[in-house]
């Protein structure tokens, strides 16, 4: 009785599907995803830089107006065109000697002011707010009769950027003290 061998392209045949199921199995267990890290750390660090580079640009703002904006429209055109920005940026310190550019260069070596405007990840916009705060102040005659009331509001005192990918925020809508802090460091 003799047995029949199955033919040599059946084995061939089976041992290229075996290689490339090895394949694809390692593309998709080990390569995939230290892509998908590496574009996620890439991601956040630019949109950090993004949100610092705007907490720089709010200073200046500050200094100039003795409030902040929540225009970013307005915030990429003063930084775009007004002078006390350039001067900021290509100044020395008389002291230290140093450069008084207080800007974060991107991942790709530059600083484009229009970047300011979207996350790289999915594009959004950055979420920009400022605070804004009434108070009033009731002036009473000695027989108890209101003579007038002085009402105050105050818009741009502080101020909050935040990631809309979830990367963090810059700023405090409610205490003056973390007014320029971001929520990594």
């Amino acid at each position: 009785m003799s047995t029949k061998s199955e033919p040599w392209y059946l084995h061939a045949g089976l041992y290229a599907v075996i290689l490339v199921l090895i394949y694809v199995l390692i593309r998709v267990a080990i390569i995939e995803p230290q892509e998908i890290v590496e574009n996620e750390k890439y991601f956040k660090a630019e949109s950090r830089a993004r949100m610092l580079n705007i907490r720089e640009a709010e200073k200046l703002w500050f200094n100039k107006y003795n409030r902040f904006t929540d225009s970013m429209d307005s915030l990429v055109n003063f930084l775009k065109n007004d002078p006390s920005v350039q001067k900021a940026i290509t100044g020395t310190d008389s002291v230290t000697g140093r450069s008084t550019n207080t800007f974060v260069s991107l991942k790709d070596g530059e600083l484009l002011w229009d970047s300011l405007f979207r996350s790289p990840k999915t594009g959004q916009p950055f979420l920009l707010a400022v605070d804004t705060s009434k108070s009033a102040d009731t002036v009473i005659d000695r027989r108890g009769n209101v003579i007038k009331v002085d009402s105050t509001t105050v818009i741009g005192k502080r101020y909050v950027v935040t990631s809309p990918d979830g990367y963090g925020s810059v700023g405090d809508l409610y205490s003056d003290a973390m007014r320029f802090t971001a929520s990594w460091e």
